[in-house]
């Protein structure tokens, strides 16, 4: 996953996959656990950026490059 768009591209398969029986439900739990935790972190940064009235240049959500 390089990026926003690659994120919910890999939900949206995982999201098949749960319905098509074909991962465990508890490793799709966990890789949904993990994606939210993704999108918090870049939530939180978003929040902080306009508390400090700051436009910041995030590469993972405009979809340039990966996450570190």
């Amino acid at each position: 996953m390089k990026n926003i768009t690659e994120l919910r591209n890999d939900l949206s398969a995982l999201f098949d996959q749960i319905k098509e029986g074909s991962i465990d439900v508890k490793q799709a739990a966990e890789m949904n656990n993990t994606a939210g935790k993704i999108i918090n972190t870049l939530k939180a940064q978003l929040e902080y950026a306009e508390l400090r009235k700051e436009s910041p240049s995030i590469p993972f959500l405009d979809g340039e490059t990966p996450l570190p």
